[in-house]
């Protein structure tokens, strides 16, 4: 015999108990839901130590898969190398010619370039980078773009360090922990990066978008015009991020700048480098619990 669609408890008092409790508790987890909802958008760093805990306990397993990306990569690697090391090997000679000669070019402005910084007495700083990390994870099926760093607070990471890797920008540090630490990469909303453009220093902003791209977007509109293949580098402004690290490739033109690519890809990158602050002010303002300030002062 179908069980009656019935669903009422009728006399039983404990099915009345059975049916009122879990109705207090989906209306307790709907009250507690929306409560932390709340909390994580009006104070998002309230959820950081526990962010902490999860990372450093998931560090060792993304260690691991790291290494495992790493190695299945160059597996690929070798492969399309052995199947097309002659066209390959053509390019590459062509390429070696072309840097020779933009090396001794490069070469002979640094070399001026040095004696006319001696000459108006101009000293820059030294800089070392904090330290050398490995990307553990990243976020990359979720609206916002972050990604796992292997060192935190124990090497010398704090908040608001630029990191960089080999080919360029990858975005800068929001939150460190003990041995592990989260980054803010350039494709982020929440990121805005104040570049110039490397040909003759017309100043812009690259922004990230949801999705995982980015745009680069002119101060002063209809100034200029930018073209496909122009290169962008930090400009230094706002005090965050040093002067001259590539950030952005542009693609396609728009009308208040072009879309752009990345001049370093967080999920090619393997080993990044974290930076110290570029400003000191700045350092010690991200550094109090402050959120980085917005670029400004650009030329």
């Amino acid at each position: 015999m179908a069980p009656s669609k019935d669903r009422r408890p009728g006399f039983s008092r404990r099915a009345q108990y059975g049916i009122f409790t879990r109705y207090v508790v989906a209306i307790f987890g709907v009250a507690i839901g929306l409560g932390l909802l709340a909390l994580s958008i009006t104070n998002p760093r309230a959820f950081s130590p526990a962010r902490g805990v999860a990372a450093e306990a998931a560090r060792p397993l993304g260690e691991a898969n790291a290494h495992v990306r790493s190695a299945g990569q160059g597996i690929w690697s070798t492969i399309a190398g052995y199947l097309t090391m002659g066209s390959r090997n053509a390019q590459m000679q062509r390429e070696v010619e072309a840097a020779r000669a933009n090396a001794l070019t490069m070469r002979a402005l640094q070399d001026e370039n040095r004696r006319l910084k001696a000459l108006l007495g101009i000293v820059e700083p030294e800089r070392k980078p904090v330290a050398a990390a490995r990307l553990i994870g990243s976020s990359s099926a979720s609206m916002r773009r972050y990604a796992l760093m292997s060192v935190g607070t124990n090497q010398g990471v704090r908040v608001g360090q630029p990191v960089r890797a080999s080919t360029g920008l990858v975005g800068r540090v929001l939150d460190a922990w003990p041995n592990t630490s989260r980054v803010l990469l350039v494709t982020d909303p929440e990121n805005v990066v104040p570049v110039r453009r490397a040909s003759d220093g017309l100043p812009a902003m690259v922004t990230g978008a949801s999705d995982g791209r980015i745009a680069i977007r002119l101060i002063n509109t209809g100034v200029a015009v930018v073209r496909p293949r122009d290169v962008f580098l930090t400009s230094g402004s706002g005090g965050l991020y040093p002067p001259g690290i590539p950030v952005a490739v542009a693609v396609a033109t728009t009308r208040d700048g072009a879309d752009a690519r990345l001049a370093a890809n967080p999920a090619d990158s393997e080993f990044v480098v974290v930076e110290p602050v570029f400003e000191a002010a700045v350092a010690d303002e991200v550094q109090s619990g402050k959120t980085a300030p917005e670029p400004k002062d650009l030329p």
